[in-house]
């Protein structure tokens, strides 16, 4: 049987000389897009601003191929982070100014060589032999401007180009995060080296290790959070109560399943936190939920009607003599999205407003849309949460909304609005296909009478103007420019559904033959009707396809409600909430920062908050600025990070915090002017 090893390791020790790591040729290529970049650089950093510094951020783990005496490992599992990390330590190394510290971080990446005995420095991380010369080049000898200076369409493999997109978009968060604060990027890589750990698990074998892998992928354990939860709380009910109050629990997880109802206390926990888990389901539901409530109210209050909107919502299964049929098809499209980041909201509205279907209806709809824009937009995981919980805020903060006078949290910013059109009007056939196929359903949705179903093992997207013409064909003719050609392809305006398997032959049909052959069923249409508009169509031309996209655009626009307003804008607010804080603000000269009045802090502190932070704050508790949690006048505070730290309760970083509605954070967009 093969020795399995594994152990913790800090950052420092796993790129250090016991490691030498080797991706194998059949790895599949480096994989990780902006999107995963960003959200490890914000965990990451979420984590070190916010929490003790006795606390230790864990990475997950790498699976190797590894003889005990030999750093040489080659990696099964891991390579993705281990790759991302390396970027991450170099865009670290090519902030520091110092260049003792700029050495130091740059043993991180190579194990220094010693020149007088004709030694080279050796990577501490190897890609695949046609990577590593250009990731050894420009990311491990620190060559960031010359990286980014490189014409992307000269990279000749999908890897480059992602090592280039990551790295400047870490240059970016590097930017606007620390602003060549020289201490600060100091502490962070503090952090990085001795509070970030990985468990690597290694083994001699390669039969051995690709066990290791798919054990440590599989199921697991049956045992969940919330069989835990519900020991602890049913334990503190009194005695006459706890037969009650189990069966209670057991029929709303079977309403549900076991798998179901551990989703509810996940989306509870983001209720009431109102930011993305930092730690286990486990110790945040302990840490958050269970002291803000008693074990009776957590069960009758909180479970029990969030377990009936999350059941409703996710069968798309609303009841009401009004609205009922409009409101669960807006929930079907909301569960064709490709997370259930909008499930919180959700939940939350439908368990305050559960008889008012008016109200619930447009909710709904506004819901869809935004979730729908941050899924076009490919907005990450961070940004998809930061855009919720100012909808969670709003919610808790005004209890008493109506139609009347609705929630704006949920309304699109005209900025959000401009990008989304953007977006829909760009070369939609090259994004993944889930993000594709979304929009156009959702398009067709909006054009047909509801009648289309979209089977996703038989749906498929098709150009009518050819990707590849054949030569001689009509198209040529048609289409003679062929940056023109090139310019429409992939836009939404040459795109159609079908319900058949893809044909290459058919592709490549002329016009006409392609419509009866390739487009239409026996009845001579399509079940699409996006498909049917197109087999109305003679002739396909230039102008044809210019004047289709201009009216889909416009179907967006209507059905999206994405016309630009007329109303004059007042000047943006700044936001920020969080562990049960909710507040507004805007920037001033020098950092200056002024937190309006209405706005509320949090409940306590964490362990470790700064000392002259905690003294601000009490201080503004003693002289009636801040009055039960809330902020009873406008106050100005020295720095936007002082702002941040006194409403959160927690160390933060003001810069990258406080945001606007949209997203945009202080530190990237500096002190905005007021729109006209």
């Amino acid at each position: 049987m093969s020795e399995i090893n594994g152990h913790e390791y800090q950052l420092l020790k796993i790129f250090s000389s016991d490691f030498e790591y080797h991706i194998p040729a059949y790895q599949r290529p480096y994989a990780w897009t902006i999107e995963e970049t960003d959200t490890l650089f914000d965990d990451l950093y979420s984590f070190y601003a916010s929490e003790p510094e006795d606390e230790n951020y864990f990475l997950g783990s790498i699976v190797l191929i590894k003889e005990n005496t030999d750093r040489k490992a080659d990696v099964i599992d891991g390579q993705q982070r281990l790759t991302t990390l390396t970027i991450l330590f170099s865009v670290l190394a090519d902030n520091l100014k110092d260049l003792d510290d700029k050495s130091s971080c740059m043993e991180i990446l190579q194990e220094k060589g010693n020149k007088l005995a004709g030694i080279a420095s050796q990577p501490r991380v190897f890609l695949r032999e046609w990577d590593q010369p250009f990731f050894n080049k420009y990311i491990q000898n620190v060559k960031i401007d010359d990286l980014l200076k490189l014409d992307s369409t000269s990279l000749d493999t999908e890897s480059k180009k992602h090592i280039q997109e990551n790295c400047r978009s870490l240059k970016e968060k590097f930017q606007e995060t620390f602003q060549d604060d020289e201490d600060e990027l100091l502490k962070f890589s503090n952090f990085l080296l001795n509070r970030c750990y990985l468990v690597a698990v290694s083994t001699p074998s390669q039969a051995s290790a690709f066990r290791v892998f798919s054990v440590m992928n599989s199921r697991g354990l049956d045992l969940l959070p919330t069989d835990i939860i519900k020991s602890e709380t049913i334990g503190k009910l009194p005695s006459d109560l706890q037969k009650a109050y189990t069966d209670k629990w057991e029929n709303l997880e079977n309403l549900v399943g076991r798998d179901g109802f551990n989703e509810v206390f996940t989306h509870t926990r983001t209720i009431f936190t109102m930011e993305r888990a930092k730690k286990n389901l486990l110790d945040e539901f302990r840490s958050y939920v269970v002291p803000e409530t008693t074990p009776k109210a957590l069960v009758d209050e909180y479970l029990e009607p969030y377990t009936m909107a999350y059941m409703k919502l996710k069968n798309c299964e609303y009841i009401s003599s009004k609205n009922a049929e409009e409101i669960n098809n807006c929930l079907y499209w909301l569960n064709k999205n490709n997370n259930y980041d909008w499930m919180p909201p959700a939940i939350l509205f439908m368990s305050m407003y559960p008889d008012d279907s008016d109200y619930l209806l447009w909710f709904i709809r506004k819901l869809e849309r935004i979730a729908s824009y941050l899924q076009v937009t490919a907005q990450d995981v961070n940004h998809r949460m930061a855009r919720y919980k100012f909808i969670l805020a709003e919610m808790k903060e005004r209890p008493n909304s109506s139609l009347e006078n609705p929630l704006q949290n949920i309304e699109l910013t005209e900025w959000e609005k401009e990008g989304f059109l953007r977006t829909l009007n760009g070369e939609i056939y090259t994004m993944p296909a889930a993000r594709r196929n979304y929009i156009i359903q959702r398009l067709d949705s909006f054009v047909s009478d509801g009648g289309a179903t979209y089977n996703a093992k038989l749906f498929t997207i098709e150009h009518v103007l050819p990707q590849n013409p054949s030569a001689g064909s009509e198209w040529f003719d048609v289409w003679p420019e062929s940056k023109e050609r090139q310019y429409w392809l992939n836009r939404i305006a040459n795109l159609v559904p079908l319900t058949r398997q893809r044909n290459s032959a058919a592709q490549n049909y002329d016009f006409d033959k392609k419509k009866t052959k390739y487009f239409t069923t026996k009845s001579g249409t399509s079940s699409y009707q996006l498909t049917t508009q197109v087999i109305n169509i003679d002739k396909w031309t230039p102008d044809v396809v210019k004047q289709r996209q201009k009216d889909l655009l416009s179907v967006f626009t209507y059905s999206w409600d994405l016309k630009k307003s007329d109303e004059k804008k007042e000047r943006d607010k700044f936001l920020l909430s969080g562990r049960g804080g909710n507040a507004f603000g805007y920037p001033l000269d020098d950092d200056n920062f002024i937190v309006l009045s209405g706005s509320r802090i949090s409940r306590d502190v964490t362990e470790g908050f700064p000392q002259g932070y905690l003294d601000l704050r009490n201080s503004l508790i003693a002289e009636g600025v801040i009055e039960d949690n809330i902020f009873a006048k406008d106050h100005t505070f020295t720095s936007s990070s002082a702002a941040a730290s006194v409403v959160l309760g927690r160390s933060a970083n003001g810069r990258k915090e406080w945001t606007l509605l949209d997203g945009r954070t202080y530190g990237k967009y500096g002190q905005l002017e007021s729109e006209e």
